[in-house]
Protein backbone atom coordinates (compact mmCIF):
# COMPACT_ATOMS: atom_id res chain seq x y z
CA UNK A 1 0.00 0.00 0.00
CA UNK A 2 1.28 3.36 -1.00
CA UNK A 3 2.69 5.39 1.88
CA UNK A 4 0.48 8.14 1.18
CA UNK A 5 -2.86 5.99 1.56
CA UNK A 6 -1.65 3.99 4.82
CA UNK A 7 -1.26 7.79 5.82
CA UNK A 8 -4.94 9.03 5.02
CA UNK A 9 -6.33 5.34 6.73
CA UNK A 10 -3.87 6.77 10.16
CA UNK A 11 -5.89 9.73 9.82
CA UNK A 12 -8.95 8.63 9.51
CA UNK A 13 -8.71 5.78 13.00
CA UNK A 14 -6.74 9.23 14.44
CA UNK A 15 -10.72 11.07 14.81
CA UNK A 16 -12.72 7.66 15.10
CA UNK A 17 -15.01 7.75 17.48
CA UNK A 18 -14.62 5.02 20.24
CA UNK A 19 -18.42 5.68 22.08
CA UNK A 20 -20.58 7.17 18.98
CA UNK A 21 -22.63 4.65 17.17
CA UNK A 22 -26.39 4.06 15.41
CA UNK A 23 -28.97 0.96 15.69
CA UNK A 24 -30.98 0.10 13.22
CA UNK A 25 -34.28 -1.94 13.67
CA UNK A 26 -35.06 -3.82 10.41
CA UNK A 27 -34.70 -1.04 8.11
CA UNK A 28 -35.40 -2.48 4.98
CA UNK A 29 -34.52 -0.28 2.18
CA UNK A 30 -30.51 -0.64 1.26
CA UNK A 31 -30.22 2.43 0.06
CA UNK A 32 -31.26 3.90 3.10
CA UNK A 33 -29.20 1.65 4.84
CA UNK A 34 -26.21 3.05 2.76
CA UNK A 35 -26.92 6.57 3.11
CA UNK A 36 -26.63 5.49 6.94
CA UNK A 37 -23.27 4.31 6.62
CA UNK A 38 -22.14 7.13 4.38
CA UNK A 39 -22.85 9.16 7.37
CA UNK A 40 -21.13 7.36 9.97
CA UNK A 41 -17.94 7.51 8.04
CA UNK A 42 -18.34 10.88 7.87
CA UNK A 43 -18.63 11.84 11.01
CA UNK A 44 -16.42 9.46 12.09
CA UNK A 45 -18.51 6.48 13.68
CA UNK A 46 -16.50 3.18 13.44
CA UNK A 47 -19.37 0.73 13.68
CA UNK A 48 -23.40 0.57 13.74
CA UNK A 49 -25.82 -2.04 14.30
CA UNK A 50 -27.92 -3.57 12.74
CA UNK A 51 -30.94 -5.85 14.20
CA UNK A 52 -33.84 -7.74 12.00
CA UNK A 53 -36.50 -9.29 14.08
CA UNK A 54 -39.38 -9.39 11.25
CA UNK A 55 -39.61 -12.24 9.29
CA UNK A 56 -39.82 -10.04 5.98
CA UNK A 57 -36.19 -8.39 6.50
CA UNK A 58 -34.85 -12.00 7.06
CA UNK A 59 -32.63 -11.96 4.01
CA UNK A 60 -30.36 -9.48 6.60
CA UNK A 61 -27.71 -7.04 5.66
CA UNK A 62 -26.95 -7.19 1.51
CA UNK A 63 -25.72 -3.78 -0.03
CA UNK A 64 -23.70 -3.31 -2.84
CA UNK A 65 -20.76 -1.02 -2.97
CA UNK A 66 -22.87 1.72 -4.87
CA UNK A 67 -25.39 2.19 -2.97
CA UNK A 68 -22.67 2.81 0.23
CA UNK A 69 -20.45 4.55 -1.97
CA UNK A 70 -17.70 2.67 -0.32
CA UNK A 71 -18.54 3.59 3.01
CA UNK A 72 -19.14 0.05 4.00
CA UNK A 73 -15.87 -0.94 4.18
CA UNK A 74 -14.81 1.46 6.82
CA UNK A 75 -17.70 1.11 9.07
CA UNK A 76 -18.26 -2.44 10.65
CA UNK A 77 -21.56 -3.76 10.51
CA UNK A 78 -22.97 -6.13 13.21
CA UNK A 79 -25.83 -7.93 12.68
CA UNK A 80 -28.43 -9.55 14.98
CA UNK A 81 -32.09 -11.41 14.13
CA UNK A 82 -32.88 -10.48 17.90
CA UNK A 83 -33.32 -7.54 20.12
CA UNK A 84 -31.78 -8.19 23.62
CA UNK A 85 -29.35 -9.63 21.99
CA UNK A 86 -28.33 -6.67 20.13
CA UNK A 87 -28.99 -4.87 23.21
CA UNK A 88 -26.74 -7.05 25.52
CA UNK A 89 -23.90 -6.21 22.64
CA UNK A 90 -24.33 -2.77 22.50
CA UNK A 91 -24.02 -2.39 26.56
CA UNK A 92 -21.10 -4.71 26.57
CA UNK A 93 -18.89 -2.80 24.22
CA UNK A 94 -19.73 0.43 26.78
CA UNK A 95 -22.22 2.38 25.19
CA UNK A 96 -23.89 3.68 28.76
CA UNK A 97 -26.63 5.66 26.97
CA UNK A 98 -29.42 4.33 23.97
CA UNK A 99 -31.52 6.99 23.10
CA UNK A 100 -34.84 5.95 20.50
CA UNK A 101 -36.42 8.59 17.76
CA UNK A 102 -39.83 8.07 19.18
CA UNK A 103 -42.40 10.56 19.39
CA UNK A 104 -43.33 9.91 22.54
CA UNK A 105 -44.44 11.45 26.09
CA UNK A 106 -41.25 12.61 27.35
CA UNK A 107 -39.14 12.47 24.41
CA UNK A 108 -36.25 15.28 24.29
CA UNK A 109 -35.66 17.54 21.34
CA UNK A 110 -32.37 16.67 19.70
CA UNK A 111 -30.82 20.12 20.30
CA UNK A 112 -31.19 19.49 23.94
CA UNK A 113 -29.50 15.93 23.68
CA UNK A 114 -25.71 15.50 25.26
CA UNK A 115 -24.27 13.59 22.30
CA UNK A 116 -20.84 13.68 23.73
CA UNK A 117 -21.19 10.76 25.80
CA UNK A 118 -20.65 7.18 25.30
CA UNK A 119 -24.45 7.20 23.16
CA UNK A 120 -26.26 4.65 20.97
CA UNK A 121 -28.86 6.32 18.62
CA UNK A 122 -31.90 3.54 17.51
CA UNK A 123 -33.60 4.44 14.40
CA UNK A 124 -36.50 2.41 13.80
CA UNK A 125 -38.38 0.64 10.38
CA UNK A 126 -39.15 3.62 7.68
CA UNK A 127 -43.18 3.02 8.13
CA UNK A 128 -42.97 1.89 11.58
CA UNK A 129 -40.80 2.99 12.96
CA UNK A 130 -39.03 1.55 16.77
CA UNK A 131 -41.21 -1.21 18.08
CA UNK A 132 -42.28 -1.03 21.41
CA UNK A 133 -39.60 -4.51 22.38
CA UNK A 134 -37.40 -2.11 21.32
CA UNK A 135 -38.24 0.81 23.01
CA UNK A 136 -38.59 -0.56 26.31
CA UNK A 137 -34.85 -0.92 26.26
CA UNK A 138 -34.28 2.35 25.30
CA UNK A 139 -33.03 5.00 28.25
CA UNK A 140 -34.98 7.72 27.01
CA UNK A 141 -36.71 8.60 23.05
CA UNK A 142 -35.67 12.22 21.19
CA UNK A 143 -37.39 13.94 18.72
CA UNK A 144 -35.69 16.15 15.45
CA UNK A 145 -37.51 19.28 15.77
CA UNK A 146 -39.90 20.16 12.60
CA UNK A 147 -42.26 22.92 11.62
CA UNK A 148 -44.02 21.61 8.52
CA UNK A 149 -46.83 20.02 7.30
CA UNK A 150 -45.53 16.89 7.12
CA UNK A 151 -43.66 16.41 10.61
CA UNK A 152 -41.50 13.31 9.47
CA UNK A 153 -38.33 12.86 7.85
CA UNK A 154 -36.78 9.74 5.29
CA UNK A 155 -34.52 7.96 8.28
CA UNK A 156 -31.06 8.68 6.27
CA UNK A 157 -32.00 12.37 6.62
CA UNK A 158 -33.02 11.39 10.12
CA UNK A 159 -29.99 9.56 10.79
CA UNK A 160 -27.49 12.47 9.20
CA UNK A 161 -29.42 15.11 11.12
CA UNK A 162 -29.06 13.41 14.36
CA UNK A 163 -25.23 12.66 13.71
CA UNK A 164 -24.31 15.98 12.92
CA UNK A 165 -25.35 17.53 15.73
CA UNK A 166 -23.18 14.48 17.73
CA UNK A 167 -20.30 16.22 15.19
CA UNK A 168 -21.00 19.38 16.26
CA UNK A 169 -21.27 19.14 19.81
CA UNK A 170 -18.00 16.63 19.70
CA UNK A 171 -15.94 18.87 17.49
CA UNK A 172 -16.08 21.81 20.32
CA UNK A 173 -15.08 19.38 22.65
CA UNK A 174 -12.06 19.01 20.70
CA UNK A 175 -12.77 15.04 19.56
CA UNK A 176 -11.69 15.49 15.81
CA UNK A 177 -8.05 16.98 17.27
CA UNK A 178 -6.27 13.98 15.64
CA UNK A 179 -5.21 12.53 19.42
CA UNK A 180 -7.24 8.70 18.65
CA UNK A 181 -9.66 7.81 21.56
CA UNK A 182 -8.58 4.43 20.88
CA UNK A 183 -5.22 2.96 22.60
CA UNK A 184 -2.20 1.68 20.38
CA UNK A 185 -3.13 -1.93 19.93
CA UNK A 186 -7.00 -1.07 18.89
CA UNK A 187 -5.56 1.50 16.39
CA UNK A 188 -3.31 -1.27 15.20
CA UNK A 189 -6.34 -3.63 14.74
CA UNK A 190 -8.32 -1.40 12.97
CA UNK A 191 -5.37 -0.17 10.69
CA UNK A 192 -5.00 -3.89 9.98
CA UNK A 193 -8.84 -4.99 9.20
CA UNK A 194 -8.97 -1.36 6.73
CA UNK A 195 -5.76 -2.14 5.41
CA UNK A 196 -6.59 -5.80 4.35
CA UNK A 197 -9.92 -4.36 2.99
CA UNK A 198 -8.16 -2.13 0.48
CA UNK A 199 -6.34 -5.23 -0.52
CA UNK A 200 -9.34 -7.04 -1.17
CA UNK A 201 -10.88 -4.19 -3.30
CA UNK A 202 -7.41 -3.83 -5.72
CA UNK A 203 -7.59 -7.71 -6.01
CA UNK A 204 -11.04 -7.58 -7.13
CA UNK A 205 -9.89 -4.15 -9.72
CA UNK A 206 -7.32 -6.39 -10.75
CA UNK A 207 -9.25 -9.31 -11.22
CA UNK A 208 -12.21 -7.47 -13.36
CA UNK A 209 -9.08 -5.80 -15.13
CA UNK A 210 -7.52 -8.94 -16.41
CA UNK A 211 -10.51 -10.67 -17.30
CA UNK A 212 -11.70 -7.46 -19.32
CA UNK A 213 -7.95 -8.07 -20.86
CA UNK A 214 -8.47 -11.36 -21.74
CA UNK A 215 -11.82 -10.54 -23.37
CA UNK A 216 -10.73 -8.33 -25.38
CA UNK A 217 -7.91 -11.08 -27.05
Amino acid sequence: MLDQRQKKIRDLIARRQIHFTVMLENVSDPHNIGAVLRSCDAVGIHEIFLIYTDPKYQARFTLGKRASSGARKWVDVFQFDNIPEAIQSVRLKGYDQIWATRLVAGCKNLYEMDLTGKIALLFGNEHLGVSEEAAVHADGNFIIPQVGMVQSLNISVACAVSLYEGFRQRHLKGFYNGHSMFTTVDQEAMFSRYAERELIRHKGRNSIKANLEKSAD
